[in-house]
């Protein structure tokens, strides 16, 4: 019987998996999908996640094939409302680390145990002293033990651990577009905020941007209709160059849910699977890793002394919680600063941001966008 059994092969699971294996741990990682998906959702890293993998030597690989982002700018008409300064923070790594998603978890793969793939988790059951894992393979029932389980595999999971309606979620109206596409030109993040709502740009490595744009036709959902959508907006954005070089456009949703606890006896639940915040700000994965993070220490002394830290646990799961609810906060400011106004409203908009960019707010929004209201930053 493994010490650990952490469920999902994503990069929160991976980080978990590999910071316990380097802490001396039995730890056996299961995955539902039979490969690595090749999504790339999450691009950006920020510092005080850089820093927590930094012990693993995990942070120096992601740097070798990252691109540092050191600012941003909020535009409108073609025009810069405000920059907002990543590199005068007062950080270890006073930028953005931007890779695809894949990368990420290639890097993290390297330190931890080989997954156990096409591995679907029916239930968690707390036994005396032990947790049975209900698995199935390739269509068999089976059964795996572990002294404590570390739930990672995203909102799918949920279920697994709340009951239903323990966990509020919030759907939001709001859908986006979003795709990678070549586009020269300087490492800046643009985000653009005009009257048909927001257009987020961040440059990656090879010369390539992520672009997501808020969706005005949700309801067709047809490949050829949501990639015309998406290069119209880019192209309306000034980078036309960029447009006709967009192949594709996928579409997705946003959910707040942010689980009140993250421990269950022996099963402990982090990343998306307790909270999902919006896309739209970049801090969903890096909660996760800085779940994962600051986690594995804690679960490493749990089943080498064969006692719980009941107390370190709790004041973990307090910061995380709290954390969490404050980067689910900033994504609804997010989601509501970009939703598409009417003039007058649009122009207000205009004025308030240039003010609050044009002093401190700069470095205020700086901090938060960059995690600083972390707990564990």
């Amino acid at each position: 019987m493994p010490e650990v059994v952490v469920v999902g092969a994503g990069p929160v699971g991976l980080l978990a998996a590999a910071e316990l294996r380097r802490l001396g741990r039995d730890v056996t990682v299961i995955e539902r999908r039979p490969i690595a998906g090749p999504g790339s959702r999450a691009i950006g890293i920020h510092s005080p996640s850089l820093a927590a993998l930094e012990p693993g030597g995990y942070t120096e690989s992601l740097l070798a094939e990252a691109l540092r982002v050191d600012r941003g700018e909020a535009r409108a008409g073609g025009r810069v409302l405000g920059v907002v300064r990543f590199d005068r923070l007062s950080r270890r790594f006073p930028f953005v680390a931007t890779l695809p998603q894949a990368a990420t978890e290639r890097v993290l793969t390297d330190g931890a145990p080989e997954v156990e793939r096409g591995v679907t988790v029916r239930g968690i059951v707390a036994e005396r002293g032990a947790v049975r894992i209900d698995v199935e393979r390739a269509g068999e029932p089976g059964e795996m033990r572990a002294a404590v389980v570390i739930v990672a595999s995203g909102a799918g999971a949920r279920e697994l651990v709340y009951r239903p309606g323990a966990v509020a979620v919030r759907e939001y109206a709001d859908r986006y577009l979003m795709a990678d596409a070549p586009a020269g030109g300087r490492p800046v993040a643009e985000v653009h905020l005009d009257r048909g709502g927001v257009l987020e740009s961040f440059p990656m490595p090879g010369g390539v941007r992520r672009f997501v744009a808020w969706d005005p036709s949700p309801e067709d959902d047809d490949p050829a209709a949501r990639t015309a959508r998406l290069r119209a907006a880019v192209a309306d954005r000034g980078r036309a160059d960029a447009a006709v070089s967009i192949d594709g456009a996928t579409s997705f949703r946003v959910r707040r849910a942010v689980a009140p606890r993250l421990r269950r006896g022996r099963v402990v639940v982090i990343g998306d699977a307790a909270h999902e915040v919006s896309p739209i700000g970049g801090q969903g994965m890096n909660l996760g890793l800085l779940d994962a993070a600051t986690l594995a220490p804690l679960v490493a002394a749990w089943v080498r002394n064969g006692e719980a830290p009941d107390a370190e646990l709790e004041r973990w799961e307090r910061r995380r919680v709290a954390s969490a609810r404050r980067a689910a906060m900033l994504a609804s400011l997010n989601t509501g600063l970009g939703r598409p106004r009417g003039a007058a409203a649009d122009a207000t908009r205009r004025v308030a941001l240039r003010a609050l960019l044009a002093g401190p707010g700069a470095r205020a929004f700086a901090h938060a966008y960059a995690m600083g209201l972390d707990r564990d930053a």
